[in-house]
């Protein structure tokens, strides 16, 4: 039996990096290598109906006791465009404390002053990048610990729950939950396996929405300016300047929202701003996007109407509305954490997974860990121990029979 260490390893080699700007589905084409890839795998592991969609999506049963809830398990295939995700040089490192060299021809090092939670990884065993690229365990790990769990249950037998299993593309730029076909996946509830530190369970998301400012202005040659020009560049940038400053992400924590201005471009004659905005709180998450409309419109009535374009457009919502009402799926996972050694801690995301999407579609879906650290980045690292205990997680949670 392939280990999740090993599965994992395997994965990461695939390229699955997604792409906003595209207007296909998945995003990247290359994602279908790897749904295709696992969708093999799984035929081996005797996952008879095991299948990829036309758009990327990877589905697949392990039947169980039909007395037991039908449990969904779902993860993400592709890997986030802030960091390359080709070529990805993963190794695994016995951590005994300090910094770590990543890479000596570079002089990159993963340094514990940087990163706390190196401190209570001692002792383990950590798969690191090259200090190049991201690592792709947001949401490899995932895929291997699901399958892995899946691979435990069809070897061992036994009582178990129906497993359900979901792959998805596109979930990094929120549109992983898009085409998922609820209707025919037929679990009662879900969890998604996409979170990050052992032992830590979510059920509340941000509130999301993307907003795109387009900035018209009028380019005159500079000699004969005066009185003529409307440089967008300026423009946009005073948008930005009467945003509060406290609500960016690098001021804010908990269950703090923000305004994250995330790319722009722009010349004299044309700028664009593309943002994300969050908020836990549905009224604060509300404020927000009023603030920004509000902001186009004091600069329309200042440099004349048509000048600024806001485009906003909600992503997701915060699935506690949904979750709540059904706490007793939360407990399950609670239990079986606790089943495996784990100390379980709800906390909120700081983010969004494709189950606050799927919740609000009628498949209930909290977040569960994979073990994973500094996800999207050149640091990112997950440790092998905790993977294997998240897998010991996933079985636990499938062989509850209360």
């Amino acid at each position: 039996m392939e280990t999740v260490q090993e599965r994992f390893l395997r994965y990461v080699r695939f390229d699955t990096t997604s792409d906003e700007f595209s207007e296909t589905c998945p995003s990247t084409s290359k994602q279908k290598v790897l749904g295709q890839a696992l969708v093999e795998e799984m035929l081996s592991m005797g996952i008879a109906d095991a299948r990829m969609d036309e758009n990327g999506y990877v589905y697949g049963t392990v039947p169980g006791d039909p007395n037991l809830p039908t449990i969904g398990l779902i993860a993400h295939m592709d890997t986030a465009p802030d960091a390359s995700g080709a070529n990805i040089r993963a190794k695994v490192i016995p951590y005994e404390g300090g910094d770590i060299l990543l890479n000596g021809e570079k002089g990159i090092y993963l340094r514990e002053a940087d990163y706390e939670s190196l401190k209570r990884n001692k002792g383990k065993h950590l798969i690191v990048t090259d200090g190049t690229t991201l690592l792709g365990a947001d949401d490899k790990a995932g895929v291997a610990e699901i399958l892995t769990a899946a691979q435990t249950l069809l070897i061992e037998g036994g009582v178990h729950a129906t497993l359900k299993i979901g792959f998805t593309p596109d979930e990094e730029i929120g549109r992983g939950a898009d085409r998922f076909d609820v209707a025919h996946f037929g679990a009662d509830y879900a969890y998604t396996a996409d979170g990050g530190t052992i032992g830590e369970l979510e059920y509340e998301n941000f509130n999301a929405a993307s907003a795109k400012v387009t900035v018209h202005g009028l380019n005159i040659h500079p000699g004969s300016a005066k009185n003529k020009m409307v440089n967008s560049q300026y423009i946009a940038m005073e948008f930005q300047s009467l945003l509060p400053q406290a609500q960016k992400p690098e001021h804010t924590e908990d269950y703090e929202g923000f305004i994250h201005l995330t790319d722009m471009k722009g010349e004299v004659e044309r700028s664009i701003l593309r943002y994300i905005v969050r908020d836990h709180d549905k009224t604060l998450f509300e404020e927000k996007k009023q603030l920004m409309t509000a902001t186009a419109e004091y600069l329309n009535r200042k440099y004349g109407d048509g000048t600024v374009e806001l485009e906003l457009k909600d992503s997701y919502y915060n699935m506690r509305e949904k979750i709540e009402p059904h706490m007793e799926i939360v407990d399950r996972a609670k239990q079986a954490m606790a089943a495996v050694g784990m100390e379980p801690r709800t906390v909120p995301v700081r983010g969004g997974t494709d189950g606050a999407r799927l919740s609000y579609e009628g498949l209930l879906c909290p977040n569960l860990c994979t073990g994973g650290e500094n996800y999207h980045g050149r640091f990112e690292y997950i440790p092998v121990e905790d993977m294997e205990k998240c897998v010991a997680m996933l079985v636990a949670l499938l062989r509850m029979v209360s």
